[in-house]
């Protein structure tokens, strides 16, 4: 009796006409980037979305993390060679695969969209130009020996310099080619660690533009990077008290 008495129940709700929502009426929301939040947009905005949801800054965000994860496999590479600790050797190996497969979705993210995979302020891929303030950007590389740059500034040696934040210096990628066991395990973590905090730190000033980080691959990516790489940072600093 029950069984029935569901199914002439089921057979009403059935039979009732469904609501029908305007589409004018119902609210476009724009996922914000990670940690950002969502927002109700116009149907004019969803439009010009549809058309073109990456910026300047996420076209730049990624050519240069392309070039930081580049770095991250050659740490690896000297790591094949050089470590003594089996755990070292297998958060690196971990790191060299999720990095070569993330370098190939920045190149293939980049070539879709007809866009170049080195950014305009690379040196041949040696790195972004050095930040020139207003006053002396046109005197660039000149002041100095004309006595019209930063009075009584020290000389910065560009090998102690990371081409970008969170990358290893010239002078810090050799002293790790020329180290092995131990030593070599304590200044990879180090380096590593140093590395993925700036990522993370190119992420954050990514999201620090309103507008960028709104293309949906970009968005996953982004947003792996900074969980993925959080998670290694916390591995390696309990490898590292450990040696």
């Amino acid at each position: 009796m029950l069984h029935y008495l569901g199914i002439a129940l089921a057979g009403l709700i059935i039979g009732q006409d469904p609501v029908v929502q305007d589409p004018a009426a119902a609210p476009i929301v724009n996922p914000g980037a990670p940690g950002a939040a969502s927002r109700q947009i116009t149907a004019a905005e969803a439009v010009d979305l549809s058309r073109t949801t990456y910026t300047d800054e996420d076209v730049r965000f990624m050519q240069h993390m392309i070039v930081h994860h580049g770095q991250a496999v050659e740490m690896v590479e000297l790591l094949q060679t050089r470590a003594s600790s089996p755990a070292v050797r297998a958060i690196g190996r971990r790191i060299a695969l999720s990095q070569e497969a993330e370098i190939d979705l920045m190149q293939n993210w980049l070539l879709s969209r007809g866009l170049p995979l080195e950014a305009a302020d690379l040196h041949a891929g040696h790195g972004p130009a050095a930040p020139a303030s207003p006053s002396h950007d046109a005197h660039a590389g000149h002041d100095a020996h004309a006595g019209h740059g930063d009075h009584g500034a020290a000389p910065v040696d560009p090998d102690t310099v990371p081409i970008m934040p969170g990358m290893l210096s010239p002078a810090q990628m050799r002293a790790l080619a020329a180290a092995e066991g131990p030593e070599f395990d304590r200044l990879f973590l180090e380096g590593m660690i140093q590395h993925h905090q700036g990522a993370l730190d190119m992420v954050d000033e990514l999201l620090s533009y309103s507008d960028s980080g709104n293309d949906p691959m970009l968005s996953d990516f982004a947003s792996s990077v900074v969980a993925d790489q959080s998670a290694e940072i916390l591995r390696m600093q309990s490898l590292l008290s450990e040696l």
